[in-house]
């Protein structure tokens, strides 16, 4: 018979109430760990062997256009600023927006009271200045004679008389009388400039139109007071033709290197929406322009405008088409992106223990922005669905439009089931 000294110690104490109590705590709470720990093993046990259902797509024959969108404004084919030379009162004004213009038509008037009083002025001018020339030619016909005689004097006196200074004064005022006639003449010309200048003046107070056109806006009034002085006030503006115009728009730096001229290209306007209008690239801008840490670069479409629906000002969004494929071989962009990790070849999910689903994930690297077509060209590898298993194919992709890519060499086929995606198949 076992004595109570051969017992272990945690027995031994339960010869009392209170320790056999305890006992059968410690008990339980080693049962219950022990059940968990059996159940999070059964649990993953059966997570790797759960089997999945892939969602594929066929690899088709089809066209890929692959293009880039830009915004803007359209802006008439040329557009002239017409303004005043001349600082004056406005005395009427002919012609209203919109209406049709033709080249030399006069389009308002100044009021010219002063500038007729300046070329009175300058005619005046003109006279007084033809009549001092008058003037300096007699003087000049005066001095000659007088010189004429002193010489003969001279002759006939054999150099006694007159004196050889009043020989040389003679000859000095005839001399000076001979200056005063050349810049009297200088003088006339010179008013003669300033009374063409006025009168210059006078036909730019009638303001005519410089080219063909329609008139777009019409920024004064009779009446009013305008001044010509560090820089000309515009007037009017008028568009040549407005059945041809341009639409500026900005291209993103990342775009600009596949914006080629002449490539066409479609825009939306939201007064006619649904309708694409054509377009042409006509200009690719060199420099650049940096808004908001943004750099673009103007690029100028040629528009044809020929039933007037489009206006100058409106806001477009254009679509330039940079490249274009005919019979592509086309997979959807998803199954580039896809990869069996989570799946083993037999078609069932890879099995994971409790503690990695339970642990936090790293959050994933945010993608990098970059231009459409060069996002997945190159060697890749895409999954196919045989015989329920998902087998790789290499192939190297080329063009994509963000949806679809050109496969341009491998082993792919059209019609092949492209893997795009998997999910755990349901019970």
């Amino acid at each position: 018979m076992t004595s109570k000294n051969d017992l272990p110690d945690f027995l031994k104490t339960g010869t009392n109430a209170a320790s056999s109590g305890r006992s059968k705590r410690r008990w339980l709470i080693a049962a219950a760990v022990l059940i968990v720990i059996l159940a999070g093993l059964y649990f993953a046990g059966r997570s790797g062997s759960t089997p999945v259902q892939y969602r594929t797509e066929e690899a088709t024959i089809g066209k890929l256009v692959v293009s880039i969108s830009a915004s803007g404004s359209l802006t008439p084919t040329r557009s002239v600023d017409v303004g005043s030379e001349l600082s004056g009162t406005i005395e009427s004004i002919l012609v209203e927006e919109n209406d049709q213009v033709s080249k030399g038509q006069i389009i308002a008037r100044l009021e010219p009271s002063k500038l007729q009083d300046t070329v009175t002025k300058s005619r005046a001018a003109v006279a007084v200045a033809e009549a001092t020339v008058a003037q300096m030619e007699a003087t000049v016909a005066e001095s000659r004679a007088n010189l004429n005689r002193q010489r003969q004097v001279a002759e006939l006196s054999g150099g006694k008389v007159p004196s050889k200074t009043e020989l040389d004064a003679a000859e000095a005022d005839y001399q000076r009388a001979v200056a005063n006639v050349a810049s009297a003449r200088a003088t006339v010309v010179q008013t003669r400039a300033t009374l063409k200048s006025d009168e210059t003046n006078i036909s730019k107070a009638v303001i005519r139109a410089p080219i063909n056109g329609v008139v777009l806006t019409r920024k004064v009034e009779p009446g009013q007071t305008v001044a010509a002085q560090m820089t000309t006030p515009v007037l009017f503006t008028i568009a040549e033709d407005l059945t041809k115009m341009q639409l500026q728009v900005k291209v993103d730096e990342a775009d600009v290197g596949s914006v080629k001229l002449a490539q066409p290209a479609t825009f939306t306007v939201s007064s006619w929406p649904g309708r694409n209008f054509p377009a042409v690239i006509q200009r690719v801008g060199i420099g650049s322009t940096t808004t908001d840490n943004v750099v673009t670069y103007k690029t100028v479409l040629d528009v044809k405008n020929d039933d007037l629906a489009l206006r100058p000002g409106m806001t477009a969004t254009a679509r330039i088409v940079t490249a274009q494929r005919d019979n592509a071989l086309l997979v959807p962009n998803a199954a580039l992106r896809f990869s069996p990790t989570a799946s083993n070849g037999n078609g069932a999910s890879t099995g994971t223990s409790l503690i990695s689903k339970l642990m936090p994930r790293p959050p994933r690297e945010p993608k990098k922005a970059g231009s459409k077509a060069q996002q997945v060209s190159g060697a890749a590898k895409i999954w196919v669905l045989q015989d329920g298993q998902a087998v790789p194919v290499q192939v190297t992709a080329g063009l994509s439009n963000g949806r679809q890519t050109e496969i341009t060499d491998g082993d792919l086929k059209a019609g092949m089931a492209v893997i795009t995606d998997y999910q755990e198949a349901t019970k």
